[in-house]
């Protein structure tokens, strides 16, 4: 009987998870994480201070979700070691300057 009362609290917290993926951040804390997680990867592969990354032709994130989930595999790929909230501080910072998607 216990399960009926707890799916629904599942449920509600994944709609609420999908609404805001970031939920509540510090966007103070991503700059530093970001500079020393990041930039010196992107500017490899894109030259100058890397930021084309987030600002060329092609690029593939559409959403708000899609940037969450990039920031958490780029995260795990290069072991950053980084708390889920320090990737959500990430991601919504760089909405913030750079995508600035609704959704």
């Amino acid at each position: 009987m216990k399960i009926f009362r707890i799916v629904p609290l599942f449920l509600l917290a994944s709609l609420a998870r999908a609404e805001a993926p970031w939920g509540h951040v510090d966007l103070q804390a991503a700059p530093e994480l970001h500079q020393k997680a990041c930039v010196a990867c992107h500017a490899r592969m894109y030259g100058g201070d890397g930021s084309t990354m987030y600002t060329r032709d092609g690029r593939m994130l559409s959403n708000r979700l899609e940037l969450l989930q990039r920031v958490a595999a780029c995260n795990a790929q290069m072991n950053a070691g980084w708390f889920p909230e320090d990737e959500a501080n990430v991601a919504a910072w760089l909405n913030k300057l750079y995508y600035r998607f609704d959704n």
